[in-house]
């Protein structure tokens, strides 16, 4: 990657279309690179999740005229939730392919169009719409009833998933182009208003208006073009079924440095576990050569739709093992080191791992088809070492970040993409 740029995430950019946000986030990336010209971009990638927010079909189509990219060659990506990941992995392909040379992946959503409701509809249409979503399926419904079995299971905690909260929507304090950047305490999350037992407003992500672009390049012209490029070096698919009750159980797909008998007596995967997201991880980790992700990654960028799914991937990526995600966060692990989030930890037991110091998903908002691409922008300036620049404050730098990781999600597992990002 040589570039990215993002426009901030909000409830409504009602004086914006969807058109004008990824231009605004394309001349940012531009000129951040000031050699590149739209004569040597090959081609572009882009995402968005549905046709009904922009009552348009074909929108990519329409950005790529408003870029000045046609006649060049361009393809839409669609994936429920991991839209924007899958539009990263595209645009890799088609880099690593050797088709193209230099390739734009810019992603977008413009969800203010319709009420929350209606929103929330369109979002149930991901689930199978002869199975779930006429008995009243909806996400935050689904994902509570997991996180239900997941406490049932293991212990996991509202207080756990409250700190969660508290560490997003802190980290966005920092961000200026989060959506919603709030210094909360357990007490504020869990006082919010529920909206499905135990998942509270503030345990959930909001929807939004946004756009990102990253602009990938081979070796070859990132080296020309970029002083500080970062080199994708894993890449990695998983997916399940649709509907959860198809899922069969078997025995956990294992990482690297886990054993069989760490998972001896797990039923698995249940309704507590993403099957899709460990099989995305083992994939990348091979392909990156991660032989343990807590040691060999510095940070992660991942989905969080809802607290609960961030313990819930925590798990699934192998930074704790099945069980442990709770008592991952409340050990202070996954917390920036550097910021005072009101909390106390037990004094540190090893490597801390920040995950999304960016905000993740509840904090930074959630335009789908732009999320999985602000992601890799985040991770990108991290690597780069410039988050000052682009931030306007520093406080969100790890210190000597040589690799991350980023992940996108879809629908209740149905498609999950991981990919390794490292400073050359």
């Amino acid at each position: 990657m040589i570039s990215g740029g993002i426009t901030k995430f909000a409830k409504a950019h009602p004086d914006k279309d969807f058109r004008l946000m990824v231009k605004e986030s394309f001349d940012y990336a531009m000129k951040d690179i000031p050699n590149l010209t739209l004569e040597m971009i090959d081609g572009s990638i882009g995402s968005y999740f549905s046709d009904h927010f922009t009552r348009q079909l074909k929108a990519a189509s329409m950005v790529q005229d408003y870029l000045g990219l046609c006649p060049k060659p361009s393809k839409r990506i669609e994936g429920g939730g991991a839209t924007g990941g899958l539009c990263l992995q595209s645009a890799w392909e088609a880099i690593a392919s050797g088709r193209m040379e230099v390739c734009l992946a810019f992603g977008f959503e413009t969800m203010s169009r319709v009420n929350t409701w209606k929103g929330n509809e369109f979002i149930a249409h991901a689930s199978d719409t002869n199975f779930d979503y006429p008995v009243g399926g909806f996400y935050t419904g689904y994902y509570a009833m997991m996180v239900q079995r997941h406490m049932f299971e293991f212990g996991t905690t509202v207080e756990q998933m409250a700190m969660v909260s508290i560490k997003n929507h802190k980290n966005a304090l920092y961000n200026p182009y989060a959506q919603s950047p709030i210094d909360l305490t357990i007490k504020d999350v869990r006082s919010s208003p529920m909206v499905a037992t135990p998942l509270t407003i503030l345990d959930c992500c909001q929807m939004s208006d946004g756009a990102a672009v990253a602009i990938l390049a081979s070796e070859k012209m990132a080296e020309k073009l970029c002083d500080k490029p970062v080199k994708i070096t894993g890449v990695g698919c998983g997916t399940d079924c649709m509907r959860m009750a198809d899922r069969p159980h078997g025995k956990v797909i294992l990482l690297p440095h886990e054993s069989e008998k760490d998972y001896k007596n797990l039923k698995y995967p249940g309704v507590h576990s993403f099957r899709g997201g460990r099989m995305a991880a083992k994939l990348a980790y091979q392909m990156a050569g991660i032989r343990n992700p807590s040691e060999d990654l510095d940070f992660i960028e991942l989905h969080d739709a809802y607290s609960s799914s961030e313990i819930q991937t925590c798990e699934d990526l192998g930074l704790c093992k099945y069980g442990e995600g709770g008592n991952f966060v409340e050990m202070g692990y996954p917390f920036m080191p550097n910021i005072d989030y009101g909390l106390k930890f037990p004094k540190n037991r090893g490597k801390k791992i920040p995950v999304n110091p960016s905000g993740g998903l509840l904090a930074c908002g959630h335009p789908v088809g732009a999320t999985g691409i602000m992601q890799g922008v985040f991770a990108f300036w991290q690597l780069q070492g410039t988050t000052k620049k682009h931030l306007r404050n520093d406080t969100l730098q790890i210190k000597d970040a040589k690799r991350g990781l980023i992940h996108s999600h879809a629908g209740t597992g149905t498609y999950i993409t991981v990919s390794i990002m490292e400073r050359i």
